[in-house]
């Protein structure tokens, strides 16, 4: 075991803790020793008070973050949603005018150049739609890593309000997206 001593207010505290541990046990007694100087001049006459205000702080900020990453965690289901059912009508379109094209054939002998370049430029929508999808899974991964991993578990509003417009900034990209996607196919679908 090793032992570790950690400032809090007046006070010098020694913390026993594992091989390793040393450096992010003195961080934390450093966030801890941060909160009790917040309760500034108005400090209890006993120790243990000032910090369970200290902790209180504490607990506060970290309900507030816990909250925010709910918040998050709720936002990226709902994308992860809109992507699926972006995939999902961009797969329906291409069926559809797959299902055109094999019509086209039977009706038509000499048309069959044309569609089957109807069918390529489909194609090609397609693996747009679906790379886009795996670039928007990967963005989607990432900020749930960074929700999950959030080094500072304590971010005020700021880094809230951050995260909540990239990921609103990401909704709006996709939504414009399958859009895009979804008119290229119909125009492509009603030329023919």
């Amino acid at each position: 075991m090793s032992e570790v001593r950690i400032k809090v207010g007046p006070k010098t505290y020694p913390i026993a803790c594992g091989p390793g541990e040393e450096e992010q046990v003195a961080k934390l007694g450093g966030l801890i020793d941060e909160y009790y100087a917040k309760l500034g001049t108005a400090r209890a006459p006993l120790e243990a008070h000032n910090l369970v205000f200290a902790a209180l702080f504490m607990a506060d900020e970290l309900t507030e973050a816990r909250k925010a990453a709910g918040d998050v965690r709720a936002e990226i289901a709902e994308l992860r949603q809109e992507m699926q059912r972006a995939s999902d009508d961009a797969a329906n379109e291409l069926r559809k005018a797959e299902a055109r094209v094999d019509q086209q054939k039977e009706k038509s002998g000499g048309k069959k150049a044309e569609l089957r370049e109807e069918i390529e430029t489909l194609r090609k929508a397609e693996a747009r739609a679906r790379k886009d999808n795996e670039s928007l899974k990967a963005e989607l991964a990432e900020a749930t890593k960074s929700a999950r991993h959030q080094h500072d578990m304590f971010g005020g509003p700021a880094e809230d309000a951050a995260l909540s417009e990239a990921l609103a900034e990401k909704l709006e990209a996709l939504a414009k997206r399958a859009e895009t996607t979804a008119s290229e196919l119909e125009g492509q679908a009603t030329s023919h």
